[in-house]
């Protein structure tokens, strides 16, 4: 039986991240995709010039529209944009019974701010309790877990920490590490470190999404999380090492990289 995976998510019209890039990754894992729009962005590869969020009742209806009909095996969230849109998420995220990847967006790649404080707060308050597993990286890790993350040591209290908080799970994203792009994974019992080596590209627009998509499209499938971090992070890694070289800024990764 086809499984299908939800994404509450933002718009990227240059089709490398958010709702774009995660359809694209359901659908390369054999999963049937579903999207509810959060927001609506004005970006390519070079630059993000604007947001506008949707009514909070919309992307609330949105989702429930989805899960009341066919409904997802898992489910992922991407950019909220503002407190409102996150508490109608974390009050629809109460009645899910399939696992919910919170992958907490606060920064885009060109370093524009995607939620305002008080967003942040609510996402720390009330989503991060919702979460299966949270997908933050580095800098979303310091500002959820109030610390600083720099070093694998720094990623592993900061999960801990996270845990501590609400979500089941914490695989914090060392993309930004200096050295190998190593990311750990705490499952609330033990710790497991998933590492790449390091690719030498400005492509990487949509890395965070597709990373997220990959690991929710492993979920739907029923893998376990281990598993479904392990085949994301290889898919990951060989999108980035074969990106298309589209745009004349931070492009895109390859969403047709092979699996296996």
């Amino acid at each position: 039986m086809l499984r299908s995976a939800l994404t509450i998510a933002g718009s990227d019209p240059s089709g490398g991240a958010g709702i774009q890039a995660d359809l694209k990754t359901f659908h390369q894992f054999g999963v049937y995709g579903q999207a509810a729009i959060t927001l609506v962005t004005v970006q390519n590869t070079r630059a993000v010039e604007r947001v506008e969020c949707l009514p909070p009742d919309l992307v609330a209806q949105q989702i429930a529209a989805v899960v009341n009909d066919i409904r997802p095996a898992a489910a992922k969230t991407g950019a909220l944009g503002g407190r409102a849109i996150v508490d109608v998420v974390a009050e629809a995220a109460g009645s899910f019974d399939f696992p919910l990847v919170v992958d907490p967006v606060m920064i885009s790649k060109h370093g524009a701010a995607l939620v305002p404080e008080e967003a942040r707060e609510a996402i720390r308050l009330r989503l991060v309790p919702r979460a299966f597993l949270l997908t933050p990286n580095l800098s979303e890790a310091e500002a959820l877990a109030g610390m600083e993350v720099r070093s694998v040591d720094a990623m592993r209290r900061a999960a801990r920490r996270l845990n501590e908080m609400g979500a089941r799970a914490v695989l914090v994203k060392g993309g930004h590490l200096e050295s190998s792009a190593t990311d750990v994974l705490f499952d609330g019992r033990s710790f497991r470190e998933f590492r790449a080596e390091r690719v030498e590209t400005n492509h990487t627009h949509g890395t965070g999404c597709t990373y997220s998509a990959a690991i929710t499209a492993g979920l739907a499938r029923g893998k376990a999380l281990e598993e479904a971090v392990g085949a994301a992070k290889q898919f990951i890694d060989a999108a980035i090492r074969t990106n298309p070289g589209l745009g004349g800024g931070s492009g895109p990764v390859n969403h047709w990289a092979r699996l296996g």
